[in-house]
């Protein structure tokens, strides 16, 4: 599969013929997702269209482990953030980093450095090592060691973040006139904006620089509505909402999604020839008629050991050129999602 990722812009025929490959690995090797398929009457036979390879809802990954290979050969268990239903934690088993790693690295290269080789970063996450099960902690460390300067570094420590440091940092980009990113969790800016507005500082960092977003505020800091959070980060750290970017990602996928800033909300997300995505019901499975909002499903063909098709809980919109992320699903379709995870597990489970 990784000969698949960066090997240009795939047709819909390529696409569609690695995604059927990749549903028949996972139809054998993953018996829960096995069983699933069959109940469907989906199995690699039968599929001939990656719109018909059956999605897993996300939620499942908190009752089943989903791999194709046994458990213990796994290098890398990342875990999700265990926001929803009572805490409870889903494991993504990885049996080798290697293609997530080159998924990730290519698409950020394109989409966040663009014409950047290396730019100083200032990381408001915890180090992978401080959290070794976190799909972002290992996303932002790849970020600094490929991409960042030597000096580049995280400001998130066991007491929180170095505000007194980071100050000092940012002052030091202002003189320096290179540019600087920060990246991070979104509700890890608000708490930085927050100490900013107190300490009533502001700075004006230098053309270039830029800003990575993810994550949503998971209940880490107050929410704040696309409009006013981009424009705030604009306004206090001196860049452009075109460069205010966002990256949409998730541990269940090995792949993320980026828009092109947000001068506009809510901005249009899009990802990389390895990764398509369809807007459905979500009990049905059916794709819902077109400029319709439904739930996401994405299918990322980096994800080989687990599911390829997941079935989120976000709501979106197609368009040309992508998507817009338009939330949380609420209301039947919140119930639709709770009634898919009740069918796959009855069916997973045989």
């Amino acid at each position: 599969m990784a000969a698949g990722i960066g090997a240009g812009a795939a047709a819909d025929e390529a696409f569609n013929a690695l995604a059927l490959e990749v549903f028949a690995h996972q139809f054998e090797h993953n018996q829960p997702y096995r069983r699933f398929a069959m109940q469907r009457g989906r199995t690699p036979r039968g599929v001939k269209s990656w719109r018909d390879i059956p999605a897993v809802p996300i939620n499942a990954f908190k009752d089943l482990t989903l791999s194709c290979q046994p458990a213990e050969e796994s290098v890398r268990i990342f875990m999700t953030s265990g926001t929803t239903k009572g805490g409870i934690r889903g494991q993504i088993h990885h049996t080798t980093l290697t293609v997530y790693d080159r998924s990730m690295l290519l698409n950020f290269r394109r989409r966040f450095m663009q014409d950047a080789e290396r730019i100083a970063m200032g990381i408001l996450f915890p180090t992978e090592a401080a959290m070794p099960n976190s799909s972002l902690a290992h996303y932002l460390e790849l970020a600094r060691a490929e991409c960042g300067t030597p000096d580049s570094r995280h400001w998130i420590g066991e007491a929180g973040i170095d505000i007194a440091g980071l100050y000092d940092r940012l002052d030091a980009a202002e003189r320096s006139g290179q540019p600087f990113a920060l990246l991070g969790a979104s509700y890890g800016f608000v708490h930085l904006m927050d100490a900013m507005a107190r300490d009533s500082r502001r700075f004006a960092l230098p053309e270039g620089s830029r800003i990575l977003d993810t994550g949503g505020f998971k209940g880490q800091s107050r929410e704040l509505e696309p409009d006013e959070f981009y424009g705030r980060l604009s306004d206090v750290f001196g860049v452009p909402r075109e460069r205010c970017i966002n990256m949409y990602g998730m541990t269940e996928l090995s792949t993320q999604f980026y828009d092109d800033g947000n001068a506009v909300c809510p901005s249009l997300k899009s990802g990389p020839h390895w990764i398509r995505s369809r807007v459905v019901d979500p009990l049905s499975g059916r794709d819902v008629p077109p400029g319709s909002i439904g739930v996401l499903v994405h299918h990322d063909l980096a994800h080989v050991n687990s599911v390829a098709a997941i079935l989120t809980e976000d709501a979106g919109i197609l368009e040309e050129g992508g998507f817009r992320l338009l939330g949380r699903v609420a209301g039947a379709q919140a119930k639709g999602c709770s009634l898919a995870v009740e069918d796959f597990l009855a069916a997973a489970r045989g």
